[in-house]
């Protein structure tokens, strides 16, 4: 009988010898992966907004807004290495952002948004392009100033400077944000 089996293939065989045969019980548990803690985007949402709707436009810094003065701003602590090449334009511009043309109201709201959009995207270095008031009514720059208090009131904001001449120069804002 096993010589038939064999010339049938093996098959037969196969199927006597594993006749016998029991699955073994599972002895072993699977690896506890430990569950994250859920984030509550829609509350982390609604205190962006709120504190977006916080920035002050009565805030102003000192500064001459009719000298084209730079612009400089740094949060206490932040290496004077870091300062240095940002204030060199070393930092590569991830995102720009160009406010000519656009009212107060309007800028307020784009910058709110476009600094949180580079935060969501990592973005260490931005530009901000808030022009020098040429074609303002008085030739004086109104962005400039409202450009310096709002970033001065994020905490997102490490650092910013006026850019170099290339990338605006006085017009022009980078701005170092938290990782």
């Amino acid at each position: 009988m096993a010589d038939e089996d064999k010339q049938k293939g093996g098959v037969g065989l196969f199927r006597k010898l594993m006749s016998t045969v029991r699955p073994l019980k599972q002895d072993k548990i699977s690896p506890y992966k430990k569950s994250r803690k859920p984030i509550a985007h829609k509350r982390e949402e609604d205190d962006e907004a709120v504190m977006d709707s916080l920035l002050s436009d009565d805030y102003e810094p000192e500064y001459d807004t009719e000298s084209g003065e730079e612009l400089f701003f740094a949060r206490p602590g932040l290496q004077r290495t870091v300062l240095r090449k940002l204030r060199r334009g070393k930092f590569v511009v991830e995102a720009e952002l160009d406010l000519h043309r656009n009212k107060v109201p309007e800028a307020r709201e784009k910058i709110s948004a476009f600094i949180r959009n580079a935060r969501q995207r990592d973005q260490r270095c931005v530009r901000i392009i808030h022009g020098k008031g040429l074609s303002s009514s008085d030739k004086l720059p109104v962005l400039k100033g409202k450009v310096n208090s709002w970033l001065r009131q994020k905490d997102e904001v490490l650092a910013f400077c006026s850019a170099l001449p290339r990338d605006g120069g006085t017009g022009a804002v980078y701005v170092l944000l938290k990782r």
